[in-house]
């Protein structure tokens, strides 16, 4: 039946108000952020105290409070994505338990200002002036914060780490020459661009083979889930309690390599024995099938997002306030020292964890579903692997001293299981109707297919890529530039504000 003039009519309407409703979103987005800097402003103005320097931290904490906005924006969406793709979360639940546990994270465990000024970026020399430190330091800030937003803009996930370090030796180099830079770390760096994607992805890849093999190739796919399920989740408790101990919560607790291997051991094998009665009645009355399974990993993976969320709000969280603490210390103190323990005021640690749950909020669900949906489709046993492969592969690259950017990490881990589905697709691998798993064989050899023929062989090549590789270039071209174009944009905003306050 054709629409009538009514009908139509109001489909203008409805337009109308989405077009409307669009249009607010992205004026009140901006606005939250300025509100958000202004409180910043006065919270700053209240809580400094008072001297020849103090303007110059209340503009770093301003500075801070911006690049803490865009870490949320743009890193948080590592943790989450896999989980919001994977239909395990939906946006609201994820932004929500996303929120709580990096903010809970960053004041509960959040680093002290060692994990970012302190490990060996730059060198400065002995006779720096101290308005240089601090005009490094806010530099540094606004650049990175800069380099972030222009990323999560166009829907690249970055290194906040990297962006941070890049920006603090451009404008470290341009205060005191090359000679302050520290080759080793500037090396480090460029290692984790192979690094952390190579390991995240061949773990990610290997565990979702496991399930494959031990679960979804098996006739009777719940009998096998019954066994193996409580597995893996033994396996996810003793490798997050392991994390936790080791990342999560190592400035409240750091207990030795035996205690913390022991606590791990008795988390896994709690774990599993928890997890046991929980599949069985979980499985009861589900059907034979691969999408009955996949709830299976719905929990776990809630929990293993949350537990990640909460270990990157206490690490990453010194991203944004580590500078703003050695620009606290030089203004109160008057010296520019980089050595030795710096303070971390608890309320510059409250900016970083209210900017970076409040950044997730507001910008945070464009690179989430960048991350979760648009590079593989995934589900919650893909997420589950990604998710635990980030924490396996931080673990083990830590106890061999192998440099890795958790961001790498779970970008390589969402490529590795959708490379080994397409891997495992084109060569026709599948499950077995009586079990196991067959491999067809290829075609025989016939006659050259016709144009065609092989313009239609083409397309439904094409169809079997299961990874958008456009994206693939995209990230890692924004990986490999972080750290030259945050220095460089450092670089030139710490010599713009040293002309302006020395004319």
């Amino acid at each position: 039946m054709a629409k009538t003039t009514l009908d139509k009519d109001l489909g203008k309407v409805t337009r109308l108000q989405s077009a409307t409703q669009d249009i607010s979103r992205q004026i009140a987005l901006p606005g939250l952020s300025v509100l958000f800097l202004v409180g910043v402003t006065v919270f700053a103005t209240l809580v400094v105290a008072d001297g020849p320097l103090a303007v110059y931290a209340i503009v770093g904490a301003v500075v801070a409070g911006y690049l803490a906005l865009n870490i949320g924006a743009n890193d948080v969406a590592n943790n989450m994505g896999p989980a919001v793709g994977g239909k395990a979360l939906p946006m609201a639940g994820a932004l929500v338990i996303a929120g709580v546990c990096e903010a809970a994270g960053a004041i509960l465990a959040g680093g002290d200002v060692v994990s970012t000024v302190s490990k060996g970026i730059i060198t400065p020399p002995a006779d720096l002036a101290t308005v240089d430190f601090i005009l490094v330091m806010t530099a540094a800030l606004f650049a990175a914060a800069v380099w972030i937003n222009l990323a999560t803009v166009i829907g690249a996930p970055v290194s906040t780490t990297h962006s941070i370090v890049g920006a603090v030796l451009g404008s470290g180099v341009a205060a005191a020459g090359f000679g302050v830079v520290a080759w080793p770390t500037l090396g480090a760096i460029a290692a984790s661009w192979v690094i952390s994607p190579v390991l995240g992805g061949l773990v990610a890849a290997g565990l979702l083979a496991l399930i494959k093999f031990t679960i979804l190739f098996r006739q009777d796919r719940i009998a096998a889930a019954r066994t193996w399920v409580p597995v893996l989740i033994g396996l996810m408790s003793g490798v997050f309690t392991l994390y936790m101990l080791t990342k999560g919560l190592s400035r409240i607790w750091a207990p030795s390599d035996r205690t913390a291997l022991t606590l791990a051991a008795v988390m896994a094998l709690a774990g599993w024995l928890a997890a046991r009665p929980w599949i069985v009645r979980r499985s009861a009355l589900m059907e034979n099938r691969r999408k009955e399974v996949s709830r299976l990993f719905v929990l776990p993976l809630i929990c293993a997002a949350g537990l990640l969320s909460f270990a990157h709000g206490a690490n990453d969280v010194a991203n944004a306030v580590g500078p703003l603490a050695a620009i606290v210390s030089a203004a109160q103190t008057g010296s520019a020292a980089t050595g030795g323990d710096v303070a971390l005021p608890l309320w510059v640690l409250a900016i970083g964890a209210v900017g970076i749950s409040l950044g997730l909020a507001l910008f945070g669900p464009r690179l989430i579903r960048t991350v979760g949906e648009k590079i593989t489709k995934m589900d919650a046993m893909r997420a589950y692997c990604v998710a635990q492969a980030a924490a396996i592969t931080v673990l083990a690259a830590s106890s061999l001293g192998l440099p890795v950017s958790s961001t790498h990490i779970a970008i390589g881990g969402i490529f590795g299981v959708g490379l080994l589905r397409e891997l495992l697709t084109n060569r026709g691998i599948r499950r077995r109707p009586n079990g196991g798993v067959v491999i067809e064989p290829p075609p025989i050899a016939a006659a050259p297919p016709t144009p065609e023929q092989a313009a239609r062989q083409q397309e439904k090549t094409e169809k079997r890529r299961l990874v958008r590789r456009r994206h693939a270039w995209g990230i890692a071209a924004a990986w490999v530039i972080t750290v030259p174009a945050a220095g460089v944009l450092s670089g030139g905003l710490y010599t713009l504000l040293s002309a302006l306050i020395r004319p």
